[in-house]
């Protein structure tokens, strides 16, 4: 489906509102029970929640659910109502009396794009997302562009709607690596010709031999950087069927972050919160007989992570669809003959 479900046991759930002020929603990414996960933040800007116990060094090393949401810091209060519900399906650290789930989040700014800075997600969209993403079954099609985190996502400094999109990528030996993005980026989407399909070709001309979208704020001869400052971030949740450690998982987060800068020109600046996570179910074991063919399967399994992270950002932003608001119009994407 060319999707992160087709890694077998990731399921994703969306909850999203849209009117009445609101233009915001949750995106939950549920893994199998024992996944292992980590993280690498480069963002300037970043909105995260329990990243840190994603460190190689902690105690904890899998992961029950990974929180993408709208909101911005006040969203974060969403991963409780992940948490509460992962509590309830027993999936979580083993403690005295109860388990204490594992639910790191990130966070993008969307507030007040739907009219109301006051209407953000909370525990309760936090709970839905989690149980839709239960309901939704093993290699469940994975909806895009305007849901989830993505609903109020916009790209390029609110100048085109964005979104969110998803990808996969087959290695030999049964390895896949998925990934799915919230775009929500200061930057411009970066089409090389392979990436533009007749029906969804940008029609504006190449800008240093890139795909860049100039909207209605540009003054004429401005150089991009002096445009005016936005609030924004993109997220990636990277999944694998792969057995790796949570060291491994870190630097497959990390190489991610190529795959987010060859999307968005520029990327990992002070105004966006660029998160990407990394989960491993552990289902199919790499060639680890050797070093170096350890090295060889790692180094191939990260370089296809960058790849799909890619893949996964430019599907948001195709995907995304128009909005008007209180807060003003987002227009999709320009595509070929409009």
């Amino acid at each position: 489906m060319n999707s992160i479900t087709d890694v077998a046991g990731i399921r994703v759930g969306h909850v999203q509102r849209v009117g009445e002020g609101w233009l915001s929603g949750v995106t939950v990414v549920l893994p199998p029970v024992g996944t292992v996960g980590s993280v690498d933040v480069r963002g300037g800007g970043p909105g995260t929640h329990e990243t840190d116990a994603l460190d190689p060094t902690t105690l904890v090393s899998t992961v029950d659910a990974v929180v993408l949401t709208g909101g911005s810091a006040f969203g974060l209060a969403s991963a409780g109502g992940a948490q509460l519900w992962c509590e309830e399906q027993g999936r979580g650290f083993a403690v005295p009396g109860t388990v204490v789930p594992i639910v790191p989040a990130a966070a993008i700014f969307d507030l007040g794009r739907g009219g109301d800075v006051k209407a953000r997600p909370g525990a309760d969209m936090g709970y839905q997302a989690a149980a839709a993403a239960f309901a939704s079954g093993d290699h469940a099609a994975v909806e895009r562009g305007n849901v989830g985190a993505g609903t109020g996502a916009v790209v390029a400094r609110g100048q085109f709607k964005g979104g969110i999109g998803t990808s996969s990528i087959t290695l030999e030996g049964g390895v896949i690596v998925g990934a799915i993005a919230v775009v929500n980026a200061m930057g411009v989407p970066v089409f090389g010709p392979a990436d533009l399909q007749p029906s969804a070709r940008s029609v504006v001309p190449p800008l240093d031999a890139r795909r860049r979208a100039p909207g209605p704020q540009d003054q004429p001869g401005a150089p991009f950087a002096t445009r005016p400052q936005g609030l924004n971030t993109t997220l990636v949740v990277i999944a694998t069927n792969a057995v790796l450690d949570v060291a491994e998982c870190k630097r497959t987060a990390s190489a991610g972050h190529a795959g987010l800068a060859r999307a968005l020109d520029p990327s990992h600046t002070l105004a966006d919160g660029d998160t990407v996570f990394a989960l491993a179910t552990g289902a199919v074991g790499l060639d680890r007989s050797t070093e170096q063919a350890r090295q060889v399967s790692l180094i191939t399994l990260q370089s296809a992570a960058a790849e799909a992270v890619r893949l996964a950002i430019l599907d948001g932003v195709l995907a995304a669809e128009s909005v008007s608001t209180a807060a003003g119009d987002f227009p999709r994407y320009r595509q070929a003959g409009e």
